[in-house]
């Protein structure tokens, strides 16, 4: 009984000791923010999640990013270009009008970074931008290098900012000591008058044949952080379960009639918008009809295949002449060809050809931009398909997927008058000679989603 009396005043004083120190930390937060508060007129934990918000894209408070660093950024201004809070508000919430109209400042922004103007957001009340430059204006952390510089320096910031953050710390940890020792001490002079009653002895002996599932269950903090694992792991399994719904990578239907891409496109070398030709002119590259096939297989009957004969791993498959010769003959069906009098016979059976690649209803993709404009081969998209016996899907064909190839193909320039006029200016905003599908605004949502 002494033994839980002594558990439950060893929480009491742990717990007591964690509130004074969560307490003094949480006040002197409160005053550094009570501080920045009055010298901006904002709420700088307000303003933080304003500028992570709207701002962080582009700015960083300490360093330079797409746009200059704004740390301080208000007092800068004010000393070093005399412009006031109003001009912060105007040029805030519509900076390319502040361009336009010929402010100075302005312009001189606008010219040092590329000729891009910062984004306008005129939802912004004045209260937020308030909040914003409170946060801006809040003074960053003391380098750890400070406190070992000379004495005058530490005796200094002692004087104007009353006691310091390490001497505070230093007496909390001193009082935690102390509290440890005692209850050590407690501790050996309760376990010695347990062993006079013969109390705890017992208690021990029993505990040390305990079943270990038995004392996890009784473990009430092993618990909850085994519940907790459990909950983030099915969570984690969960997420990675779910992302890959839709994602149709490797996918490799049989088709109706086998078509072998490594026979036409690798074998015989037929270009692929030869069969694909919807794909120069179209959003899509189309499904060939069986009359684009007709044009070869008039003529060609029977597959006799490599003079070599089929590989071994062709016949493992089935892949053999008669196989090909057979499907040659689907063909003829499907058609309506009459191989002994070679004429159409008008009678056709449909073929339910199996889609291999399938992009949702609500991305938007175009064939005719990416192959006759961009130039970009078919195989960046569709990989080695003069490789492939069985058509498969070769790209994940995801969000993600796309938005890299913009951000790192770089545009084909060379004898393409169709980008001539836009490469020009476009060189001249960004200052760089090789041009992204990206910087042309191929990462607005508007392109592929509509």
């Amino acid at each position: 009984m002494k033994k839980v009396l002594y558990r439950h005043l060893f929480s009491k004083v742990l717990g007591l000791s964690l509130l004074l120190f969560s307490i003094s930390s949480y006040a002197q937060e409160e005053a550094a923010a009570e501080v920045v508060a009055e010298a901006s007129g904002g709420d700088a934990a307000k303003g933080k999640q304003l500028f992570n918000q709207n701002c962080a894209a582009c700015h960083s408070l300490d360093r330079k990013m797409t746009g200059p660093a704004l740390a301080n950024v208000e007092a800068r201004l004010s000393e070093d270009e005399g412009l006031d809070k109003e001009w912060l508000y105007e040029w805030i919430k519509n900076s390319p009008g502040m361009i336009k109209s010929g402010d100075a400042y302005a312009n001189k922004i606008y010219a040092e970074y590329n000729q891009a103007a910062m984004t306008a957001f005129p939802t912004l009340s004045n209260a937020d931008v308030d909040d914003i430059l409170a946060y801006t204006a809040a003074p960053p952390p003391a380098p750890a290098a400070a406190a070992t510089t000379t004495g005058d320096a530490s005796g200094g910031a002692e004087s104007e900012g009353g006691v310091s953050n390490e001497i505070i710390l230093g007496a909390l940890a001193l009082v935690f000591g102390l509290l440890i020792i005692m209850l050590i001490l407690v501790n050996k002079t309760l376990r010695r008058i347990a062993e006079a009653n013969g109390v705890v002895l017992e208690r021990e002996k029993a505990e040390k044949h305990t079943p270990i599932w038995k004392a996890f269950v009784q473990n009430q903090f092993l618990v909850l952080v085994t519940s907790i694992f459990l909950l983030l792991a099915s969570g984690y399994f969960a997420y990675g379960w779910m992302m890959q719904v839709g994602v149709d990578q490797g996918y490799a239907p049989v088709q109706p009639i086998h078509y072998s891409h490594k026979i036409h496109a690798g074998d015989n070398k037929i270009e692929c918008k030869y069969c694909h030709s919807s794909a120069r002119v179209s959003k899509t590259s189309g499904i060939p009809s069986l009359n684009v096939c007709m044009n070869c297989h008039k003529s060609i009957y029977e597959y006799k295949g490599n003079p070599e004969g089929p590989s071994a791993e062709d016949i493992a498959n089935g892949y053999t002449n008669e196989f090909y010769t057979g499907e040659i003959k689907k063909l003829y069906k499907a058609v309506g060809w009459d191989e002994e009098n070679q004429q159409y016979t008008g009678e056709t059976q449909p073929v339910a050809w199996v889609r291999v690649h399938n992009l949702p209803d609500f991305a938007y993709f175009n064939h005719s931009q990416h192959v006759a404009v961009a130039g970009i081969e078919c195989q960046t998209c569709h990989g080695p398909v003069e490789e492939m016996e069985i058509m498969e899907q070769f790209a994940p064909l995801t969000m993600g997927w796309c938005i890299n190839c913009h951000r790192e193909t770089n545009v084909k320039m060379e004898g393409n008058e169709y980008y001539e006029a836009i490469h020009a200016e476009l060189s001249k905003k960004y200052g760089v000679e090789n041009l992204t599908a990206a910087m042309m605004g191929g990462l607005e949502c508007g392109k592929c989603h509509y």
